[in-house]
């Protein structure tokens, strides 16, 4: 068992995890947009989903848990300070971010911009924070390059993704009866 993570968990099962969120995380967006359109409310339709976001995670993230640790034994015991309270910020992080999905999608932003441009930022966010919470354990002058390339081609992906995604194709006006042709003195003109 790792005794960091409490994981049994062998090899490469951390991603199969990954993909899992890969996966959850990509369709999210789309899934959410989807929602709100449906809820057939311009005004409130963005709370409305977020409401049931709320009720999700609420399902997910509070009963499952809790259960999993009352089947343990561990459901009321062993928490810290210092741990629930980054616990309780990283919840709130992760709240705010999906209300300013929706935020973005009620000024007319699109899924695929939207998400596009928050999973190139947030890759390079996740880099900076982790970089200054570790700021004392890290040799400045060991830095691969490739890190800050990494950074840059992250928000080169973004914009790209963002700028030169495939248009829709406009829908197709339907065909007009064309009048029929004119007949008689008022078809032609003497000049």
């Amino acid at each position: 068992m790792n005794s960091a993570t409490g994981s049994a968990a062998p090899g490469n099962t951390w991603l199969a995890f990954t993909f899992l969120t890969v996966f959850s995380w990509g369709v999210y967006g789309i899934l959410l947009h989807k929602g709100q359109v449906l809820m057939a409310d311009p005004i409130n339709g963005r709370y409305k989903a977020f409401l049931f976001v709320g009720i999700a995670y609420f399902l997910t993230a509070v009963l499952a848990p809790l259960f999993l640790l009352m089947s343990k034994g561990a459901a009321f015991s062993g928490y810290t300070g210092t741990g629930m309270t980054w616990s309780l910020i990283a919840g709130i992080a992760g709240a705010v971010g999906a209300f300013g999905v929706l935020l973005a999608f009620g000024s007319k932003g699109k899924p695929p911009e939207v998400m596009a441009i928050v999973f190139g930022g947030a890759p390079v966010i996740n880099a900076l924070v982790g970089l200054y919470l570790d700021r004392e354990k890290i040799n400045w002058g060991s830095v691969n390059p490739a890190f800050y390339l990494g950074i840059a081609l992250a928000v080169a992906g973004g914009a790209l993704v963002t700028l030169y995604k495939p248009a829709a194709v406009p829908a197709k006006k339907p065909a007009t009866a064309s009048a029929p042709a004119k007949t008689g003195p008022t078809a032609t003109r003497n000049t």
